[in-house]
């Protein structure tokens, strides 16, 4: 999908880029653009858009109601933010959403890792079903404070062994959900009609 090179200059500098590769193999998307919207057991499905300021409202719209998911890394918009505005075509950027989201999902992993007292294929399995459903040992993860270094980096450790590749973005769609009140789950799909999805300023 990204080349090495390219993931690396985008990629947050903290995570290896042996992690950053996996994640992105894992639930990357081609398409830039790529939005969506769950409510509880809801999927929405607006008027796809069509260009990353389009995106951007649309994202605005929902967040704080929703579930959002932006990009091409699926990177959660409600995360760290406190007024919708503050959402910018910005994470619609294939560079920067990469850059947003290995540092965000390197919280993640080091969450887990530092749980599991491990860095290993298992930690990184666990990690990106973390990033998929928002939760990790009863825990909305995308708010856990980061635990600091991983345990290797504080031992000074080089090499470590990540284990066997990840199901891919597709696969993982089939992997057990949070219960039906959980508002990161999915189930019903709900069409917006066009004119709905052109309210509130939407083209």
């Amino acid at each position: 999908m990204l080349d090495t090179a390219f993931l690396e200059t985008c990629a947050d500098p903290g995570v290896r880029i042996e992690v950053v590769e996996r994640f992105v193999s894992a639930v990357g998307t081609e398409n830039p653009l790529a939005i969506s919207i769950t409510s509880g057991n809801r999927v929405i499905l607006p008027e796809p858009p069509t260009t990353p300021e389009e995106a951007a409202r649309l994202a605005q719209r929902f967040v704080g109601t929703a579930v959002v998911r932006a990009g091409i890394t699926g990177f959660p918009v409600g995360a760290g933010i406190s007024d919708a505005s503050e959402i910018t075509a910005d994470i619609f950027d294939v560079c920067k959403n990469i850059g947003m989201g290995t540092a965000l999902f390197g919280k993640v992993y080091r969450v887990v890792a530092h749980a599991r007292r491990a860095e290993d294929g298992t930690v990184l399995r666990d990690a990106l079903e973390a990033w998929r459903t928002g939760q990790f040992e009863g825990a909305y993860v995308f708010a856990e404070p980061d635990p600091g270094p991983l345990l290797a980096e504080a031992d000074g450790q080089e090499n470590f062994e990540l284990g066997p590749e990840p199901a891919p973005a597709e696969e993982a769609a089939a992997s057990p959900e949070p219960d039906a009140d959980d508002p990161n789950t999915a189930g019903i799909r709900v069409m917006l009609p066009a004119s709905i999805g052109r309210q509130d300023g939407l083209p």
